[in-house]
């Protein structure tokens, strides 16, 4: 008999539109606008069968849009809670289209959505947890607390950047005959909120407010080329608050600036955080991108107006075969303009860095990325949600047992991992300050020799220089560059966390007299199983140069890795009442 399949998530909701002429703009193609209101729409009820209460936008993450969609086509959205916090949930969501004639389906987006529960006058409702079910749940619901940080963190890492970059902004040109003012492109409209356009509790739809955005950037947009622009991509944002029906919104867009290659103007060379091979992956493509913001007020005129919202969206102009045209370029305003000017050029930047450093998969990015300040929030991020979807994976078989160590493996097309876990008389928060100060490291395993602190980047995130012993076959020591990401439980369940993976600084290239050595993913999880006990567990995605090393293991024809963690418990107890280990963080 086929074995039951798992029973459905209680908070999907599954959403399918045909597109109609009605939906459409001048090219036949699904009006991005219209897409968003769709899946604004899906996401809330998502969010509103788990809370079981009305529930309002709140933010949105980045989206991109890889394909558009024809009249006829079928829109599929799918959305279900990926996790739920005190008052609010992230809901992920997401979008394909459906050819009737072909068959076909294909990918338009993924989102991820951020909604608060609404109680009588706007109160704050408290949310029950939510219980993952399948391995694809359980991973992004450990990941969901690792976006949420990330989301908290934006606007810190724009002002970082703007900082430390250079104070000149380089421009092809500014004044010349071949640049377009930015104030042309402005544009100003006004919409009058109705019922159709507001939930049961006269709230607008965050999706309705996005589509009106959609629509006065488009418009300047189209100023700025001439030409009928493509949505390509939406900055993440927040509302700000909320509007009701008989609120009228001002709609206000201009054209910030227009790229016409992959350099980021004024901030470096060409994508400086990205290596190579992630270049490749990135169009050289002419885009521009437009500020959008909407403001409310009421009847009475002399009421200041309320900022709602503001997004920043990317566009393109695509000629017959689909490839980008070259724009115009953008003379900015003084003052303000020029501040927008730049801003955009530093938002650029981070959407690449979010994108092909966070959003790609592992066999998709090089081991050791480069690391700098720009880029930090989002290769602190893969270092983490790599780690914790590592521990989410199921399959994973027990190869060896040996007293309290027990050791599994999990095989898959292009990796062998292990785990090495026991349960430790020693409280989950001091295993956590011990294992995460690799300076203390070579106490307990034998394999390193020395750590070296390179640099803080804040009390999570550390940067070190790690020398270990030489491998079989090797004939001189191995160096790593190792960012090191450490996490407190986001709720109860949640382990402690600390994340390891190689980075490329430019102040410790490879040496002759070492042979540089990366890890992609490996790192600590440490769960409470009372108040002065726990357990660790130590996972490892093996490299080519592990490999041997690990399956002799495996094999049992060594028992070094067993004795290495035995001899971490040994450590972990001789210093859980160490007063000074206990007050340093790393």
């Amino acid at each position: 008999m086929a074995s039951p399949s798992p029973a459905r998530n209680p908070t999907e909701v599954q959403m399918s539109q045909l597109v109609l002429p009605c939906h459409t703009n001048h090219r036949g193609e699904l009006s991005t606008g219209q897409l968003l209101k769709w899946i604004d729409t899906a996401a809330c009820l998502s969010a509103e069968r788990h809370a079981g209460c009305p529930c309002v936008t709140a933010s949105m993450d980045d989206i991109y849009f890889e394909h558009t969609i024809s009249v006829g086509q079928v829109v599929n959205i799918k959305a279900k809670v990926n996790r739920a916090f005190n008052s609010s949930m992230e809901v992920g969501i997401q979008v394909s289209y459906e050819d009737l004639c072909s068959g076909k389906h294909c990918s338009i987006c993924k989102a991820y959505a951020t909604f608060v529960a609404q109680g009588p006058l706007g109160s704050k409702v408290r949310l029950e947890p939510l219980t993952p079910q399948t391995e694809g749940e359980k991973i992004e619901y450990s990941i969901a607390a690792e976006r949420r940080r990330m989301r908290l963190v934006h606007k810190d890492t724009l002002k970082d950047l703007l900082t430390s970059s250079s104070q000149e902004t380089e421009r092809e040109t500014r004044d010349g005959s071949g640049a377009v003012p930015a104030e042309r492109t402005r544009v100003e409209s006004v919409e009058l909120v109705l019922p159709p356009h507001a939930n049961h509790q006269g709230n607008t739809f965050g999706g309705q407010i996005m589509a009106w955005m959609e629509n006065v950037a488009t418009i300047a947009a189209s100023r700025l080329c001439h030409a009928h622009p493509t949505l390509r991509a939406i900055e993440m944002f927040h509302f700000r608050g909320p509007s009701q029906v008989g609120d009228r919104l001002v709609l206000k867009a201009i054209v910030n600036n227009s790229f016409k290659n992959r350099c980021v103007p004024g901030l470096g060379d060409p994508l400086p955080t990205l290596p190579t091979a992630l270049c490749s992956l990135i169009p050289s493509s002419c885009s521009m991108e437009v500020g959008v913001c909407a403001e409310a007020y009421g009847q009475e005129m002399s009421v200041s107006r309320r900022h709602i919202n503001s997004a920043f969206m990317t566009f393109v102009v695509l000629d017959q075969e689909g490839h980008p045209r070259t724009l115009p370029l953008l003379a900015p305003e003084p003052g303000d303009g020029e501040r927008r000017y730049r801003e955009a050029s530093a938002r650029k930047k981070i959407r690449l860095d979010r994108k092909y450093v966070v959003s790609c998969k592992q066999t998709e990015v090089p081991l050791s990325v480069p690391w700098d300040q720009s880029n930090k929030v989002y290769l602190s991020y893969n270092n983490v949600s790599a780690l914790k979807m590592l521990v989410a994976k199921a399959n994973w078989a027990l190869a060896r047992e040996k007293e309290k160590v027990r050791m599994y493996t999990l095989e898959e097309d292009r990796f062998l991992s292990f785990r090495i876990e026991m349960s430790v008389r020693v409280a989950a928060g001091r295993a956590f300050s011990l294992l995460s100060n690799l300076r203390r490291r070579h106490e307990w395993d034998s394999h390193y020799v020395s750590a070296e602190l390179v640099q803080k980047v804040d009390d999570d995130d550390m940067i070190y220089h790690v020398v270990s012993q030489k491998l079989r076959n090797e004939n001189k020591p191995q160096d790593f560059v190792i960012l090191a990401s450490r996490r407190k439980p986001c709720s109860k369940g949640d382990p402690y966390v600390v994340a390891f993976r190689s980075v490329t600084l430019p102040t410790h290239p490879a040496r002759a007299e070492f042979t540089r050595g990366e890890t992609l993913c490996s790192g600590f999880c440490i769960w409470p199983e009372s108040e002065e006990m726990s357990k660790v567990a130590y996972y490892n995605q093996a490299m080519p140069g592990y490999l041997n090393y690990v399956t002799t293991n495996v094999a049992g024809l060594s028992s070094d890795i067993c004795s290495t963690f035995e001899a971490c418990e040994k450590f972990l107890l001789k210093n859980k009442e160490d007063l000074i280990s206990r007050l340093q963080d790393f």
